[in-house]
Order: structure tokens, then C-alpha cells, then sequence
């Protein structure tokens, strides 16, 4: 269940600076809480949460289960008591700090902000939303300076480039909460694995979206370079269509409506590769969300790009279809290839 932030409000906010103890970057964190009036707090509300919609819910974890995971000890602190805020932030970025040991790991603003009037099915409970920016932007500001006007340059966090973000909303916290991430950096598990220690909550949605994702992506990049881009369409409709007619995912009935061996073994090699990277395996069977495998076919759309500056674009309504609609030739006396598309009427 997504929560609603539209009556969330920021309260109190803490800071700090953190920086790559590889390259003997100090840890600066600030001596009091931060406060704002009524109209700056509104702003920083949005700013802080627009990133965290749509994201799929994770839980902290542990080794000895939530208890154990420092981010669950902070959180717990501050919900139990909101004026712990400050000592939870700076252990925050204590716990950041010492965890941010890798040399391609960058120096950037930590902010730690309790947020009130998060909506969770229809109870409004408080969030603790921890924001990293890693990149500063340039901005101009102009100044009345006596009796004249000058242009000064200065740096800034912007809202929309913020580079990482961990919110931990106060429910279900026998689970270990429920917890929302975002790394724009990506290829990395750095920020969610190292730092927040949270793993994703496996229901039928997530399990259905992830799927559906690799099943695009490895039509995409797992298949021969020397495969045609409607080929390419072909593979993913395939997988996508058994997704959507399963009530649950077998991994032998899916291989069988990929049919080809080859095709089998190529799958299976980039599945591999893929829950190496990400930690997330999908094993031999999970229940399908039908609303996320109608949205990963709704999705599909294919582009096939010419040398001649033509691009065409393909719904999966068509890519069904693209037996008995799409031609492709060479044509001898141009030297060159074409294709056949054959349709009832323009729309």
C-alpha cells in the first residue's frame, strides 16, 4: 500500500556533511535542530518527498532480525520520542559515514527530517526521511547593493537532483517498518544494502514488475546482436503474454512458451547474471499480480530505428499481430531492404 503524503507536513529537520573517510573527508553534523515557518516547511515537504512516490515497499532487515539493523534503532527512537531527532540524525550519519568506505562513493549534504501526517490507510503516521545530495548546482541571484543591482553566483541542492533517499514510514514496524529508496546513481546496493540494510518486500507485485522488467530487458540486451529488432519485440511479447495468462509463475511452463532451446538457455544465462547483481532471485514460482503484468505488456513498445532516418514505433497491441502485418525483404534492383506493413485504415 503506497502512503499518501498529500497532508504531510516536514517538522524539524537535522544536518551534516559527509565525506569519503578513504580520502580522510571529515564528518561535520549540526549542533540543533533546524525549524521553519509555515510556508518554507510546505516547500521543503515537497521537495523532500516528491522522490519517494511509486516506489516499491522494502523492510529493514538484520542479522538477528529488524532489531539488529542501526536504521531500525534510530527510527525507533525519534517515533517513540520526536525530540530524540538530533541525537538519531547524527547517529544517522555516523552509521553513513562509516559505511561509505568505498573510494567510488562521493562527499555530499545529509539531511535527516520527521515528517508528520503521513497517510497509511487512512491513519496518518509520522516518516523519517533521510536525503543525500551529491552534486551542488549553480544558480544566480541578484542583489540590491546601494543604489545599484549586481549578479552573484552561488551553489545549491536542487530538488530534483537530490541523489539518494531512504524513508522510513512509522507502521508495521514488527516487519521492520515499511521502507521506501531511491539511488539515481544506480549499479550500485551501496545505499540500500550497506547504508539501510532493507530488502524488498516479495509480494506478487514486486515479484510481477521485477519479472516482467527483466523478460523487456533481456529481449533487449540477452539475445545475439545479430537479432532483428522485431525478433527482439517477438521474445518479449512471448514472455509477457505467459505472464499475463498465469495465475502463477512456473519456471517450466515459462520456459516452454519460449520454445526454442537456444532461447531457453540464453534466458536462463542473463536471469542468472541479473539476480547475481541485484540480489533479488525469483526462484522457481511466485503468484502473478495481473495488474502489473497488464501494465509491464501496456508498457511494451517498440522503436526500430533506419540508416534512413525513418523510426518506427510498435504497440504490443501491433507486436501481437507482427506474423501476419510486418514484411521484411531485400529489393534487388535497389540493393537494399524494405518492409511491408499492412493495416486496415490510418486513425
Amino acid at each position: 500500500m503506497q502512503p499518501n503524503f498529500a497532508e504531510a507536513g516536514l517538522s524539524t529537520l537535522a544536518l551534516a556533511k559527509i565525506g569519503n573517510p578513504l580520502r580522510g573527508e571529515p564528518l561535520l553534523t549540526s549542533k540543533k535542530l533546524c525549524h521553519f515557518a509555515d510556508e518554507e516547511a510546505s516547500l521543503l515537504t515537497g521537495c523532500f518527498l516528491k522522490s519517494f512516490r511509486s516506489l516499491d515497499e522494502h523492510r529493514l532487515a538484520g542479522d538477528r532480525g529488524p532489531e539488529s539493523n542501526p536504521l531500525f534503532e534510530f527510527a525507533s527512537a525519534v517515533f517513540d520520542d520526536p525530540e530524540q531527532l538530533l541525537g538519531a540524525a547524527t547517529e544517522i550519519a555516523k552509521h553513513l559515514y562509516a559505511t561509505s568506505h568505498h573510494p567510488n562513493i562521493k562527499s555530499g549534504d545529509l539531511c535527516s527530517a520527521l515528517v508528520e501526517g503521513v497517510i497509511v490507510g487512512g491513519e496518518a503516521v509520522p516518516a523519517l526521511c533521510i536525503i543525500k545530495s551529491e552534486s551542488k548546482v549553480p544558480f544566480l541571484t541578484i542583489q540590491a547593493e546601494g543604489d545599484d543591482l549586481t549578479l552573484h553566483t552561488q551553489e545549491g541542492i536542487y530538488p530534483d537532483k537530490v541523489d539518494k533517499g531512504c524513508l522510513i514510514v512509522n507502521t508495521k514496524r514488527e516487519d521492520g517498518f515499511a521502507v521506501y529508496l531511491f539511488d539515481r546513481s544506480g549499479g550500485t546496493q551501496f545505499w540500500s544494502r550497506d547504508f539501510a540494510g532493507a530488502v524488498p518486500v516479495r509480494d506478487p507485485e514486486f515479484m510481477t514488475k521485477r519479472f516482467g522488467e527483466l523478460c523487456v530487458d533481456f529481449a533487449s540486451k540477452g539475445l545475439p546482436a545479430e537479432t532483428k529488432q522485431e525478433e527482439r519485440l517477438e521474445v518479449a511479447n512471448k514472455a509477457l503474454n505467459y505472464l499475463n495468462d498465469a495465475e502463477e509463475f512456473s519456471l517450466g511452463e515459462f520456459e516452454a512458451a519460449l520454445e526454442e532451446p537456444d532461447l531457453i538457455e540464453q534466458f536462463s544465462n542473463y536471469r542468472q547474471s541479473y539476480e547475481e547483481e541485484t540480489g533479488n532471485a525469483f526462484g522457481e514460482a511466485f503468484e502473478v499480480s495481473k495488474s502489473e503484468a497488464k501494465k509491464a505488456k501496456r508498457s511494451l513498445k517498440g522503436k526500430l530505428k533506419l540508416d534512413t532516418g525513418a523510426e518506427l514505433r510498435f504497440s504490443s497491441a501491433f507486436i501481437d499481430q507482427s506474423d501476419s502485418l510486418l514484411e521484411r525483404g531485400f529489393d534487388e534492383s535497389r540493393g537494399m531492404n524494405f518492409l511491408k506493413i499492412y493495416f486496415g485504415e490510418e486513425l
